[in-house]
């Protein structure tokens, strides 16, 4: 357990030693526990690779307790989350796939490993705040979730509500766990450590269908970051919907420019259509100035052609989407779906090169158990085609196969 998880349970005891017995507390936590099994196989298509392929299998757990607020004006609660990932199967030769460790030296892939995160939170009013381990999905600090384990942060967030229709956010992440990682590092990018990221922000929603958002970042002497959003939808018919989601970041680096030089505006936006059982959507992303777009290590890039392999932000590119889901409940096969989107990008600048070009197809297909004794089981299939060119020479096929389940105790 690191010095930090140390100091949170020493919290987490206090506080709920000092807590008056109350009903609200209890009666208002929840407590589950989410196992996930998860194979990954990723084959290497370019000449001269490294690697032929990367190959684990993994077993994870994520068990979480949320507990409800001591009764009060002001109340006290303690949140926890536990993580734990197995090596099933993996070896020197197949490493790198994101689902395990490995050694700096041995580049063996570690049998297993874990986490312990705390948190002690406190409510006002309509105002919270939280304080240790937090899993925030926010534009300028997104978690990440798509590996075995989730990614967390070390700080503290605040959210209030106070104003009518406005979600406020203001926050500090000074510390970062990986998704393959069982340790806490300095919050960084490209691996330039920083003391912390500062983030406040606001989504105001003008309407039942309409939401305006601002963000504002800074990741202390290494870049500062802008974000300003629009998410409408737009009602055609009782099934019939039209989503806009329309974001734009700007980014520079700041102060000591501990990575560097960075000059990034990113606009971007994904349009839904949603029909009945079917979802057709069509999505942008163009990228200017002379650096790449910036997220911090461990997080997720906040951008709508984020796919299962690549997030299509590279130096000055622009890109498109296609995207197709089925609800198979429209068939009488609930549980059952399926997803397909096309990704292109070009005009990439990468060293020499000034017209890069990348793509990206996948395929998802999913099921929840509906009924008997492994009702809520989600067995997912995930297929990926990535492909480069014009002098970018990264190309690969994957599958991931994913069965998870998660027993809620109450």
């Amino acid at each position: 357990m690191t010095s930090r998880s140390a100091l949170a349970l020493g919290f987490g005891t206090l506080l709920t030693a000092t807590l008056p017995a109350n009903a609200a507390f209890i009666e208002d936590s929840t407590a589950s526990l989410t196992t996930r099994n998860f194979y990954l196989n990723r084959d290497f298509r370019q000449s001269g690779a490294a690697q032929s392929k990367a190959e684990e299998w993994t077993q994870g757990f994520i068990a979480q307790f949320n507990s409800g607020y001591s009764e009060g004006p002001v109340g006290f609660g303690v949140d926890a989350l536990a993580e734990l990932g197995i090596r099933l199967d993996s070896s020197r030769d197949r490493r790198g796939t994101g689902l395990l460790p490995f050694g700096p030296t041995s580049q063996e892939p570690v049998d297993d490993y874990s986490e312990l995160g705390l948190t002690g939170k406190t409510r006002l009013s309509q105002t919270e705040l939280h304080i240790g381990t937090l899993v925030p999905v926010l534009p300028l600090a997104y978690y990440s979730d798509t590996r075995l384990l989730p990614s967390t942060f070390t700080g503290a967030m605040l959210t209030s509500r106070e104003i009518d229709r406005l979600t406020f956010t203001a926050g500090r992440l000074t510390h970062a766990n990986g998704r393959d990682s069982a340790g806490n590092d300095d919050i960084s990018y490209a691996g330039q450590s920083s003391a912390h990221l500062d983030m406040f922000g606001g989504d105001y929603q003008l309407n039942r269908n309409l939401t305006l958002r601002y963000h504002h970042g800074e990741l202390e002497d290494i870049y500062r970051q802008q974000f300003a959003g629009v998410v409408h939808t737009l009602p055609l018919g009782d099934t019939i919907s039209l989503r806009t989601d329309l974001r734009y970041f700007d980014s520079r680096d700041i102060g000591a420019g501990k990575a560097g030089d960075i000059d990034n505006r990113n606009v971007n936006g994904m349009f839904t259509l949603s029909v009945g059982f079917h979802r057709f959507a069509a999505a942008f992303q163009r990228l200017s100035g002379d650096s790449a777009f910036p997220v911090i290590d461990t997080g997720t890039p906040y951008v709508a052609n984020l796919v299962t392999y690549n997030p299509f932000t590279k130096t000055n590119e622009k890109s498109w989407q296609l995207r197709y889901e089925y609800d198979f409940a429209g068939m009488g096969i609930p549980g059952l779906s399926f997803m397909t989107r096309y990704v292109a990008g070009s005009d990439i600048h990468s060293g020499a090169i000034r017209n890069g070009r990348e793509w990206e197809r996948d395929t998802d297909i999913g099921y929840i158990v509906q009924s008997g004794p492994l009702k809520g089981v989600n067995v997912r299939w995930r297929n990926v085609t990535f492909r480069s060119g014009n002098g970018l020479t990264q190309d690969l096929d994957e599958n991931r196969l994913i069965v998870a389940y998660t027993l809620k105790f109450w």
